[in-house]
């Protein structure tokens, strides 16, 4: 009888242990060696059963890695400390990843290894969470993203045949709706900004959809006046650390119940903190390596040459006590503007003016209407606010009125002609 063909299967019943066993190569080791996996069954048939579903993710490419996987536990710890720090801050990390998967995800699936997790898991972890009342919509949807995230690492490198996260609903959430400025409203903010130091940086935020960070990290020699043109920065703060032997004991006095256990976050706290450095970062943004470059609307320019000249008085004001940051809008000693007082500014004009408060980040919103109300394509309003996907915009964009008022017009033009 001749030699059988290479990934043959073998199936046979041993009377040693009275069971069926059956062996399927699947690839190769690390150190070039066949991979065979074994399978056993009390009857030959629920050994075929197994060598056929074996066979089957051979051929998908969807059989895990040699060696034992590890639990969801450890799984989640290796991807908060060596993969997600990759792609995420750290403060992001710290505030809302660990806290997510130490209180809510671990104590419910983390003895599960995760080649043998099911869908059914997850399902009874959301059912759990939501039932348990601690975690609002939008953070149970987080937990669920945040598994994902680590699973889909996971599948990447063969640990797991599949993401079961995939498989399974992820839990509703809605975001709350937000009804942006009118026209109206915008052009009485503006006009009150007016009046107000630093009151074109409200401009640059409705006209060009900037981020708060874009806005404040402005920097002169980085908008071309003639050409009408600005290349965005992020102005950002490094996170403090701590500067302290023992962080934990040092926050002691701050931990709340959302802390990971051995906390050591608080570090602003600390008496020794380290960090806190202001500094410039180029936003994500597709194709040119150059960073993002946007067009300034021509009635903008004559705000910002004014913002120019009068920045150049208070420079001379300031005379030694000036720190030159080349940011367009500054402290009157040049500093960066912190977050918080920039925001008190935004609720300070919406009280002025009558008109409700919002977030700084709501004035995006606005631009992204705007544009679309003024029949701005929503593919160039996505390249404007440098959105990765068509998707991301359409949240960011609200049917007003006035469109669904054009709409109908339109439609009606085009069924029965202009009345």
């Amino acid at each position: 009888m001749g030699r059988k063909p290479n990934l043959r299967s073998s199936i046979y019943y041993s009377e040693k242990d009275g069971s069926w066993h059956g062996w399927v190569t699947v690839g190769t080791k690390p150190d070039g060696a066949p991979d065979r996996r074994h399978r056993r069954g009390k009857t030959e048939a629920e050994v075929t059963e197994k060598i056929r579903k074996l066979e089957n993710a051979r051929t998908a490419g969807q059989v895990a890695k040699p060696g034992r996987p590890p639990t969801v536990a450890a799984w989640m710890r290796t991807w908060l400390d060596t993969i997600a720090p990759r792609t995420a801050s750290q403060h992001t990390i710290d505030s809302t990843y660990r806290p997510k998967v130490v209180h809510h995800i671990v104590p419910y699936i983390g003895r599960h290894r995760i080649d043998r997790l099911e869908p059914e898991h997850l399902d009874a972890l959301y059912i759990k969470l939501a039932e348990s009342g601690e975690l609002s919509s939008k953070s149970l949807l987080m937990v669920h993203q945040i598994l994902s995230r680590a699973l889909k690492m996971a599948h990447r490198r063969g640990l797991v045949a599949r993401n079961v996260a995939t498989l399974v609903d992820a839990p509703k959430h809605r975001d709350k709706a937000f009804e942006p400025y009118s026209q109206k409203q915008t052009r009485r903010l503006l006009e009150a900004a007016k009046r107000q130091r630093n009151g074109a940086r409200w401009s640059v935020a409705l006209a060009l959809g900037l981020r708060q960070c874009e806005s404040l990290g402005m920097r002169w020699s980085h908008v071309d006046l003639d050409e009408g043109t600005v290349k965005v920065f992020q102005l950002q703060k490094r996170r403090y650390r701590h500067g302290c032997d023992d962080p934990h004991a040092c926050g002691a006095p701050y931990h709340r119940k959302r802390c990971v256990p051995g906390c050591e976050s608080h570090a602003r706290y600390c008496p020794k903190r380290v960090g806190g450095e202001w500094y410039f970062k180029e936003p994500k943004h597709e194709g040119e390596d150059s960073g993002p470059v946007l067009d300034i609307p021509p009635q903008l320019l004559p705000q910002l040459r004014a913002q120019k000249a009068a920045q150049a008085k208070e420079r001379l004001a300031a005379g030694d006590q000036w720190e030159d940051w080349d940011l367009v809008f500054a402290r009157p000693d040049g500093r960066p503007i912190p977050a918080r007082d920039d925001w008190e500014e935004w609720k300070e004009l919406a009280r002025e003016t009558g008109i409700r408060e919002s977030r700084t980040h709501d004035a995006r919103h606005t631009a992204a209407t705007l544009m679309l109300e003024q029949g701005v394509d929503i593919r160039v309003v996505q390249q404007i606010l440098r959105h990765s996907s068509l998707s991301v915009t359409k949240r960011y964009a609200h049917a007003t009125r006035k469109l669904t008022k054009d709409a109908a017009n339109r439609v009606g033009n085009a069924l029965w002609g202009v009345p």
